[in-house]
């Protein structure tokens, strides 16, 4: 996430734009068809800040390299997992933690928590043996 913080100002004018899906003080969502087309013209050989100044984005407002970090991540999504992916509105929620089933059990929770805890026993020993190795 950016350190960027955008003024109210910004953000009533950064949504009037049909390229942007959401927009918040710190952050832009950008429109699926936006990404899609942008990665197709970069792939062209057009310049990523041209493509955000062509679809009407004030470089001054988004600072210099937010339009070549989008695309730099846009592209290495197109290229390994395709179009659909980055044009889906899951995508970062696909991932992540497994959560708890519902449905366990008291005694079966405890047993899990007792099995993450003898493996975070262990990484920590792990841990200690490798920095005192490193301090030799």
């Amino acid at each position: 996430m950016s350190k960027h913080i955008f003024t109210t100002e910004q953000i009533k004018e950064l949504r009037k734009n049909i390229a942007v899906a959401r927009c918040s003080e710190r952050s832009i969502t950008y429109s699926k068809e936006f990404k899609i087309n942008a990665v197709k013209q970069h792939a062209q050989g057009l310049a990523s800040s041209e493509i955000f100044r062509q679809a009407g984005f004030d470089p001054k407002v988004l600072g210099k390299d937010q339009p070549k970090e989008c695309l730099k991540r846009w592209n290495r999504i197109y290229r390994t997992k395709g179009e659909k992916w980055l044009a889906s509105e899951n995508r970062g929620r696909l991932g992540g933690r497994p959560k708890k089933p519902k449905d366990m059990s008291d005694a079966d929770t405890i047993k899990r928590l007792e099995t993450e805890i003898a493996y975070l026993k262990a990484e920590n020993d792990f841990l200690a043996k490798l920095r005192a190795k490193r301090a030799e």
